[in-house]
């Protein structure tokens, strides 16, 4: 984990934006001390959000299941809709 002062993104801007981009991890940003920003690259926060969507997915499949919503015959229909919701969140991700 990367913590710059929020003055390295204004003195330092390529600097902050190459680690972003080369390391795909964020950069954490201070104001007098407490965290206020973080920064990171559009490819990563875009494959942070699709990750996110995929695992609300998921357990929204497991909720209805426990109540008793959803039941799936077999573990092939249980795969065949993990992977439906995975290529909707995956072809979603593109209109963020």
């Amino acid at each position: 984990m990367v913590i710059k002062p929020s003055s390295a993104i204004r003195n330092n801007y390529r600097q902050v934006a190459d680690y972003c981009m080369e390391t795909g991890e964020p950069v954490f940003l201070t104001n007098n001390g407490e965290g206020e920003l973080v920064v990171m690259s559009i490819r990563a926060w875009q494959e942070n959000r699709q990750q996110t969507k995929t695992e609300e997915a998921l357990l929204e499949i497991e909720a209805n299941k426990r109540a008793g919503i959803a039941r799936y015959v077999d573990a092939s229909e249980v795969l065949s809709n993990m992977r439906e919701i995975i290529e909707q969140a995956e072809g979603g991700r593109h209109n963020e």
